[in-house]
């Protein structure tokens, strides 16, 4: 895979980041990019799912 990135942007996230390559640099910015856009995603659920779970029942073990 070929990538046109910046060179001053990959450095700058690879000294940030503590990266040892430009490689894992960009790896690990990806993978920010994601779980942030996940979480922003779930947030956006809030209100939205009812969830009506009986805890102590869900912890019983059903009886053999």
């Amino acid at each position: 895979m070929l990538l046109d990135i910046p060179e001053p942007l990959v450095k700058a996230a690879r000294t940030l980041l503590g990266a040892e390559s430009e490689t894992d640099a960009v790896v690990l910015s990806l993978q920010d990019v994601v779980r942030r856009k996940r979480i922003d995603e779930l947030k956006a659920m809030i209100g939205h799912i009812n969830l009506e779970i009986d805890v102590p029942k869900s912890r019983r073990r059903p009886s053999s």
